[in-house]
């Protein structure tokens, strides 16, 4: 059963929030400290609290240095071997957590023009920095390792000072990091950090949500108290629906220049590349023109392989494809005897009873063939003997 975790950032995104979200969702903090309690850092602690924001509970959280570090300046390879050397982090969490450290200094290489072995972090070189991002690695891994999706998140405007001076908001980090992936240029402060952009970018991908049906939703609350949306970030976890590759699907497309040749030597390429069914309907298309509709149901498996072959196979421009459900009877073959010889039977039962019978059009064409009989009078044998039977 495929996990999904729906991030949704009303009021922006930081570690901290990733965090406090996971802890509302029923984590426990104690399992989330001793995973990262192998991080070679100066002295912390997780401190929870409940917090509200503009009406909305959820969990706050804060990591408490027991002493402020006085140049908290770390190269990417400091912290690559600080994360490494973790013998209680799992290994698919020290490969996300080196991942955003690396998504953010590969940011901050392009805003200033130099190479990512040169750049120190400052603010996210910070030990609450460093517990922030190898927490998030670790609560996807307490949550059971979801697929993780996000709404575009607010980047806030105005101005913040940062170990550089003063930068606008979205810092240069945070935008270099969410290019490429939807954003939304609202609200006043920096609603998104780097860290949070990091998470974001690396972690999770950035648009619509698939279908799933939620089953925990939590809030991590924010530091900040903004006056136009709470400082929260919504947390959804759930199971998915069917995957696309999964279930069954009709593809269609609408035909007004093809040939009884086309269609044909595509009905042929369609079965053969293990469509259920596949079907061309007559159509009368805009300003009256005759044409055709071609459908064809197929597993999800194939659905990328069916629409390939009708683009390059046909005449259409495009094509569009839905999710069906099917009730199907039950198939079972049963060999019956004709005046010229043996012939199967495919019926179609429901609780055991039989609803349809065909007989097998190949049995039947090689036996009228042999016995030089008509063809429909070897089916019609055949389904009477099956009623004698």
């Amino acid at each position: 059963m495929r996990k999904i975790l729906y991030l949704e950032p009303v009021g922006g995104i930081a570690g901290d929030m990733f965090l406090a979200a996971g802890v509302d969702l029923g984590l426990s903090p104690e399992a989330i400290a001793q995973a990262l309690g192998g991080l070679k850092v100066p002295g912390w602690k997780l401190a929870v609290s409940r917090a509200v924001r503009h009406a909305i509970s959820g969990t706050h959280l804060d990591v408490v240095l027991e002493a402020r570090e006085a140049h908290p300046h770390r190269a990417y390879a400091d912290i690559q071997r600080l994360i490494e050397a973790a013998d209680t982090l799992p290994p698919r969490a020290k490969e996300r957590a080196l991942a955003v450290f690396q998504a953010i200094g590969e940011a901050e290489a392009k805003v200033h023009g130099v190479p990512l072995e040169e750049i120190h972090f400052h603010e996210v070189g910070a030990v609450d920095s460093i517990v922030d991002i190898c927490g998030a690695a670790v609560v996807l891994e307490l949550l059971g390792n979801p697929e993780v999706y996000a709404a575009p998140p607010p980047l806030g405007s105005g101005t913040i000072r940062v170990a550089h001076g003063s930068m606008p908001i979205p810092v240069p980090a945070t935008l270099e990091l969410l290019r490429d992936v939807p954003v939304r240029f609202e609200g006043v402060g920096e609603l998104t950090t780097p860290t949070g952009a990091a998470l974001l970018k690396v972690l999770a991908r950035i648009g619509h949500a698939p279908d799933f049906i939620v089953e925990r939703v939590g809030y991590g609350v924010g530091t900040k108290d903004f006056k136009d949306r709470p400082n929260v970030l919504r947390a959804s976890l759930g199971r998915a629906e069917a995957r696309a590759d999964e279930g069954l699907w009709v593809v269609e497309a609408n035909l007004d220049d093809s040939t009884p040749q086309l269609l044909g030597h595509l009905m042929e390429r369609l079965l053969e590349q293990g469509a259920k069914d596949a079907w061309v309907v007559p159509a009368v298309m805009k300003k009256g023109r005759p044409g055709h509709l071609v459908g064809v149901l197929v597993e999800g498996g194939q659905r990328e392989t069916v629409m390939d072959t009708v683009l390059r196979e046909s005449t259409t421009l495009g094509v569009r494809y839905h999710r069906v459900e099917r009730h199907a009877l039950e198939r079972d073959w049963v060999e019956v005897e004709t005046p010229w010889g043996p012939v199967r039977v495919k019926r179609g039962l429901r609780a055991g009873e039989v609803l349809n019978a065909h007989p097998e059009f190949e049995d039947c064409r090689q036996v009228a063939e042999k016995a030089g009989v008509p063809l429909k009078q070897v089916m019609a044998a055949a389904l009477a003997a099956l009623t004698r039977g």
